[in-house]
């Protein structure tokens, strides 16, 4: 069994035993695009993610000023 990372509608399956970071680089998501939460608390990018979990992925819209 994997881990689920859910972005909106997307779902991506990633091998557990990954960093937060190292999952995210896998999916070809930015660290810095999205809040990662785990059962609604959030969760860093050092975080080993582990068999069957789902990970939500928020994504953060950011502006520049200018």
């Amino acid at each position: 069994m994997a881990v689920k990372l859910v972005l909106r509608d997307r779902e991506y399956e990633i091998r557990a035993g990954m960093t937060l970071l190292e999952a995210l680089r896998k999916a070809g998501i930015l660290y810095e695009s999205v809040i990662a939460t785990r059962e609604g608390e959030m969760i860093l990018e050092d975080e080993i993610l582990k068999e069957g979990e789902v990970i939500k992925l928020i994504a953060v819209i950011s502006g520049g000023a200018g």
